[in-house]
């Protein structure tokens, strides 16, 4: 009878796939506050593509006096409501090439209305290129150059002739270089009043909610009265006492700082609910016993529990700026020109002759959509990161 040699059993090999998700998993609880909110946020796709639209909205309103082709107040009589230029790699004779180039402009007056009337001339071709000589200017008003981003050489055949890659408005202006100076206005103008709405919001609201009894009632009774003011009868009155040997811009500047005075309402409010809620935690309880000061409480210990809502309404109450800033301005509320931004230049797009003859003056609004659209949806990106444990 044989004895028969139980053999040893086989190794099972690892699960990678297995092993991978505790990996991960591992990551995951070692991982930083800072460094799950951006994991978080990658996977917002939409969001990271409106982080970047705003990023470049920005820096070309850092630097819109290089990447504007021309000055914004360069006008020629030639060229009145001229379209917008084609790019064109094949020319007339059927050649390819490979820098983009685009046909010259000829105008004449129409015998029967008197009006001017551009198109194209095909006898003159501008190639276009990067980093040519035009207007001068001073960056940041310190530094003297006259380098462009884009444009055409300037010559003997291009003397009289300008790039209108969005066209030209009623007197001639290119209005690609009067969108990208508009843009700093536009972009810039609420960022000091949201931040300032933010920061009274968030102490105000902060002291409403944590300490309550007679404080809560007083800044509570403030809100009411603030929320009560009708906005653009107050833009009126605001406008009518600021001093006029001020410029339109330190006017509206003005405006803006104290409109944003009366905006931290609706921040306040919130903040108080949360407060309310948060302040018979035990993590509260505990700073107390810690002997933490009152405001510190509020600014190390609770405010930080609901940074998605305060980034939210950061994100959201930008473009609300904006908004309030082109609405404004289109009515004749808000700035005024020689000023540039979106709202002023839509406020000259306002009639049907644009509509009609030139759609191309109301691209602005274009642009105003993009920016809002991108704030909205970086705002929500930015609020989902802000809370990476949620599901």
């Amino acid at each position: 009878m044989s004895i028969t040699t139980p053999r040893p059993a086989p190794t099972v090999a690892p699960d990678k796939p297995q092993a991978r998700k505790d990996l991960q998993g591992e990551r995951l609880y070692t991982a930083s506050q800072w460094r799950l909110m951006w994991w978080r946020f990658q996977q917002h796709k939409l969001a990271v593509v409106s982080i970047v639209i705003l990023l470049i909205a920005y820096l070309i309103a850092l630097f819109c006096e290089f990447v504007a082709p021309y000055d914004p107040n360069r006008f020629s009589p030639r060229w009145v409501l001229a379209p917008p230029m084609r790019l064109h790699f094949i020319d007339a004779e059927g050649q390819f090439h490979l820098r983009p180039f685009v046909y010259g402009y000829k105008s004449s007056r129409n015998p029967e209305t008197l009006a001017m009337v551009v198109v194209p001339d095909e006898t003159l071709a501008f190639p276009i290129k990067f980093f040519v000589r035009g207007d001068p200017y001073e960056m940041w008003g310190r530094f003297a150059t006259d380098r462009h981003l884009v444009g055409i050489e300037p010559g003997a055949a291009s003397r009289d002739q300008m790039l209108f890659l969005l066209g030209a408005d009623e007197m001639g202006r290119d209005l690609l270089s009067r969108i990208l100076y508009g843009a700093r206005i536009s972009l810039s103008i609420g960022l000091g009043g949201v931040f300032l709405s933010l920061i009274l919001g968030i102490i105000l609201g902060g002291i409403s909610g944590y300490v309550g009894g007679t404080a809560d009632i007083i800044i509570q009774r403030i809100i009411e009265f603030l929320r009560s003011l009708p906005a653009i009868p107050l833009w009126l009155t605001l406008g009518a006492a600021l001093p006029p040997s001020w410029p339109p811009l330190r006017i509206y500047f003005g405006i803006t700082i104290i409109l944003s005075l009366i905006g931290w309402t609706g921040l306040a409010r919130v903040v108080r609910g949360r407060f309310m809620a948060l302040r018979e935690e035990d993590f509260i309880l505990a700073a107390r016993l810690a002997n933490a000061s009152r405001m510190r409480i509020i600014l190390r210990h609770m405010v930080p529990s609901f940074t998605s809502h305060l980034i939210a309404s950061l994100t959201l109450s930008v473009p609300a700026m904006i908004l309030s800033e082109t609405s404004l301005s289109f009515l004749g509320l808000g700035l005024q020109p020689p000023i540039v931004s979106w709202g002023v230049l839509l406020q000259g797009a306002q009639n049907l002759r644009a509509v009609v003859l030139a759609p191309w003056l109301l691209l602005p609004g274009l642009f105003v959509v993009i920016v809002v659209l991108a704030f909205n949806f970086a705002g929500d990106g930015l609020r989902d990161a802000a809370d990476p444990y949620a599901i």
